[in-house]
């Protein structure tokens, strides 16, 4: 059992290119004990994969808490890739669904249908219809539906941003600001898109112009910043590093959402670059990296519990 376990970490981490993603296991048996253990939580028990759509990116996992609570609060994850690639199978990250299941909480990982045979617009609808499904199947798969708070990565930070300030995907899927306790979007940079597209990086232009388009409307709808006089979802945890057009969007978002009363909390980590970006994602949930224990709290307060 313990060969196993130290054999699927090492191949993680030379996929990644990196001795150091070898280290979790380590931590994780520290944490948590015995190499059995360790095995439970690094593959937590009980996924089921529910589709939400006709389409086969119309799909999403769902992790139920370990401690076996049937009304436990969810957390809901969207991938990042640039709206045009990534996936739930590898957009997570190793530790999110692992360290959130083992704090009681329902975990779920989303694929949506990607550009450019979608539309923006009909991602940020393919994460409310998720949303839907999951609430409807509530009953059976054993969380509570009262409870939710979504979380996305770079383009997924984009669309849980988006959908947490237009209620217009929401109820496209019958749904509303009620249903969600809260968002977290991490080191998402498109919070304003006409702006992010003037002074962001030059190696992401064609990358948004073909999730974007050129026309400013279009680009205005699309503005998470600019959807965000009140109402909003009830409250954000606005988590990056420190990429210059990143801290800029995120402050942008922050300054917006106060001033359309919403509760929300801003908070910067080490890191730059690419490196930082992709880091943020990939150790979150990890007891050792910094934002854990801010998203953690963050967490428990929502829930108040």
């Amino acid at each position: 059992m313990r060969k196993t376990i130290i054999l699927t970490l090492t191949a993680t981490a030379l996929i990644a290119g990196t001795l150091a993603e070898a280290r979790p296991g380590d931590r994780l048996r520290a944490r948590f004990g015995s190499a059995e253990t360790v095995a439970l939580i690094a593959q937590p028990p009980g996924k089921q994969t529910l589709s939400y759509g006709s389409d086969k990116l119309q799909a999403l996992d769902f992790y139920p808490a370990v401690n076996g609570n049937k009304r436990a609060p969810l957390v809901v994850f969207v991938h990042g890739g640039g709206w045009q690639r990534g996936s739930k199978d590898n957009g997570t990250g190793q530790w999110k669904a692992p360290h959130y299941t083992g704090l009681g909480y329902a975990f779920v990982s989303i694929n949506y249908r990607l550009v450019p045979d979608a539309t923006v617009e009909q991602q940020g609808a393919d994460v409310a219809a998720s949303l839907r499904t999951l609430i409807d199947s509530a009953a059976r798969l054993g969380f509570d539906p009262t409870r939710i708070v979504i979380m996305g990565h770079s383009a997924g930070a984009h669309l849980v941003a988006l959908v947490g300030t237009d209620e217009t995907y929401l109820r496209s899927a019958g749904l509303s600001f009620a249903n969600l306790d809260g968002v977290i979007p991490i080191d998402g940079a498109a919070y304003d898109v006409a702006q992010q597209m003037q002074d962001g990086p030059g190696m992401m232009k064609d990358t948004y112009v073909q999730a974007f388009g050129s026309d400013p409307a279009r680009q205005r709808a699309l503005s998470p910043t600019l959807h965000a006089a009140s109402p909003n979802a009830p409250a954000f945890l606005i988590i990056h590093v420190g990429r210059d057009d990143g801290v800029a969007q995120s402050i942008k978002l922050e300054s917006a959402l106060k001033q359309g009363g919403t509760r929300v909390q801003r908070q910067q980590f080490d890191g730059r670059g690419l490196r930082g970006h992709m880091q943020i994602n990939r150790s979150l949930g990890d007891p050792a990296y910094p934002a854990t224990p801010v998203v953690d709290a963050w967490l428990k307060w929502v829930f108040r519990g």
